[in-house]
């Protein structure tokens, strides 16, 4: 169509133009039509065979062999991967919303140590953050349980935000206190390890945690004492949050019971939460087959 047809049929270039990104948003986000699984099962072996490569690539003896070939690869996949991730840009109605949305950062996230490699060479392994992207098995072949799942423990924590940012307050306040009455204590022999007072307050972020690393250990009585006191404290501190987070779980449970979802995806929001059979859009009113 040249620029007169343009001009005098603009609603119908522009029609051609929307319905060519809707195209290209049911093949690229769209699970529930063959092309669209077809599409998603191959980008799905992509992601694989992509970790796969970085992990050999990582090995001294097989990198040494085949340095040539995994890199060619590597790069093969990663232009694939950036020519789908903008055309996923391209589809939607509003890109900022697929940018900043969960998906949207993963994807970028996944092309971006390719070519940071160029700078910094050993950032290209961090491309292994690409198995995220497996996070799309759950609905493209419809796996709607485990997506409830997900979603039910999301918001949860987003409900139990406010307790939860109190109470690691408090642990923090806890730890920098335990930290700097062990320096006060061991800070005195130099066997101990407790150099510093950042130092011991990390001592005390391990042991409240109980992961217990053993690299600094008090030697003196009282701070075995202490230490001891610490890690009783430090089961609280992981039951604790456990609690929270299972309490607003079922409390959203019985304000909010289960209804069995689709894998529609609204082109405009973003939104793939909606129920069998819904023809538009729960957050934004988008029809949803168009």
């Amino acid at each position: 169509m040249n620029w007169v047809d343009k001009l005098i049929f603009p609603k119908m270039e522009k029609s051609k133009l929307n319905r060519r990104k809707e195209q290209i948003f049911e093949l690229i986000f769209e699970s529930d039509t063959f092309y669209g699984k077809l599409f998603n099962i191959i980008l799905l072996v992509v992601i694989l065979l992509s970790v796969a490569l970085v992990m050999m690539e990582s090995v001294a003896s097989i990198n040494e062999r085949y340095h040539d070939l995994l890199v060619i690869s590597e790069w093969i996949i990663t232009i694939l991967f950036t020519i789908e991730y903008a055309l996923r840009i391209y589809s939607v109605q509003k890109p900022w919303r697929y940018f900043f949305s969960f998906y949207g950062v993963i994807d970028l996230l996944s092309i971006l140590p390719t070519y940071l490699g160029i700078i910094y060479p050993s950032s290209k392994y961090l491309s292994s953050i690409r198995i995220l992207r497996l996070f799309r098995i759950f609905r493209i072949f419809g796996l709607t349980d485990f997506m409830r799942g997900g979603n039910v423990i999301l918001i949860a924590l987003r409900n139990s935000r406010a307790k939860i940012v109190v109470f690691l307050s408090f642990v923090t306040l806890i730890v920098v206190v335990i930290g700097s009455i062990m320096y006060v204590v061991e800070g005195g022999n130099p066997e101990s390890g407790f150099t510093s007072i950042p130092t011991s307050i990390y001592w005390a972020v391990v042991t409240l945690t109980t992961v217990g690393y053993g690299d600094i250990a008090p030697v003196t009585a009282f701070g075995k004492f202490l230490a001891s006191i610490v890690m009783i404290i430090g089961y609280g501190v992981i039951a604790v949050p456990t609690g929270i987070v299972t309490a607003e779980a079922v409390r959203g449970n019985r304000k909010h019971p289960e209804t069995h979802k689709n894998t529609q995806v609204c082109q405009r929001c973003h939104d793939g939460n909606h129920a069998d059979g819904a023809k538009f859009c729960k957050s934004c009113g988008y029809d949803l087959h168009l």
